[in-house]
């Protein structure tokens, strides 16, 4: 039987054509190269070869690093559009006296009524509020009014951090309760009720003291109505800092001396006149 003759692969002559392709591909990507050393930031170049030649050729810039990036010039003034400009000392903004002028903005009606008396010097901003503002007679607990009133007072005093002393006063008329047996704790009552309301409202409670006189500060004198309905307040003590509500609380606003004050204080900025 003849033998069947081997089936024999053509042979192919397109083989080249890969080696080719990866020549081209290999010259495309050395163009591509080229390319980009060719379009080589100006700028940087210039600058990487000054500092190259420097380095060689100066001693005093061998040690200075080689800037990156397009180089700034640099000038011995700093540029004052970056630059806030200091404020004069009429731009100063006292907290004494904003708190006061604050004050007098948002109970202009009750002190044109003469419920609120706002005074002040160089070292304190005192708040007069009458009791019938905020309490019943004979009574520490807060009436209606007491809360919208203390909330504004509350509003405009949260973003200092000077010192706040509260002190509540009575008139001579003796109280005998279970909850106040004399006038000590009624007025102690209502300056901690004071403090305790402006807490609430967000004022920081670590800045802040209560404290009772009692019928023993009087301002008017006790033998009228009138005068007893004024002894009858509750008075807010701003101080500069905390030297000062130290020396007040010891005395009392109503008998602390802006002198008296100052030795204890240090040098503080005076207020311009805030009577």
């Amino acid at each position: 039987m003849a033998r069947r003759r081997a089936h024999e692969e053509p042979e192919n002559h397109e083989r080249w054509l890969v080696s080719y392709a990866d020549f081209i591909t290999l010259l495309f990507a050395f163009f591509v190269v080229m390319y980009s050393i060719s379009s080589l930031n100006e700028g940087k170049y210039k600058i990487l070869s000054d500092s190259l030649v420097g380095v060689f050729s100066q001693v005093d810039r061998a040690v200075k690093p080689i800037p990156i990036g397009d180089e700034r010039p640099r000038t011995t003034q700093p540029d004052m559009s970056e630059v806030d400009e200091p404020q004069s000392s009429s731009e100063l903004i006292d907290p004494l006296q904003s708190i006061m002028q604050s004050m007098q903005n948002a109970f202009a009606d009750l002190i044109d009524s003469k419920q609120i008396t706002v005074r002040g010097n160089e070292l304190w901003v005192e708040i007069e509020l009458n009791s019938s503002l905020l309490f019943p007679s004979g009574d520490a607990l807060p009436n209606n009014h007491a809360f919208d009133l203390l909330e504004k007072v509350a509003g405009i005093l949260a973003p200092f951090d000077n010192p706040i002393h509260v002190e509540g006063f009575t008139d001579n008329l003796p109280i005998r309760t279970d909850k106040f047996p004399t006038n000590w704790e009624l007025s102690a009552a209502r300056a901690g009720s004071v403090v305790r309301m402006l807490a609430a409202d967000g004022v920081d409670p670590s800045r802040m003291a209560a404290v009772g006189y009692g019928e023993f500060q009087p301002i008017a004198d006790n033998a009228t109505a009138e005068g007893r309905a004024r002894n009858r307040r509750v008075i807010l003590v701003i101080s500069r800092n905390l030297d000062v509500r130290r020396s007040v609380s010891g005395v009392g606003s109503g008998n602390a001396r802006a002198a008296d004050g100052t030795m204890q204080s240090g040098t503080q900025r005076a207020l311009p006149s805030i009577r």
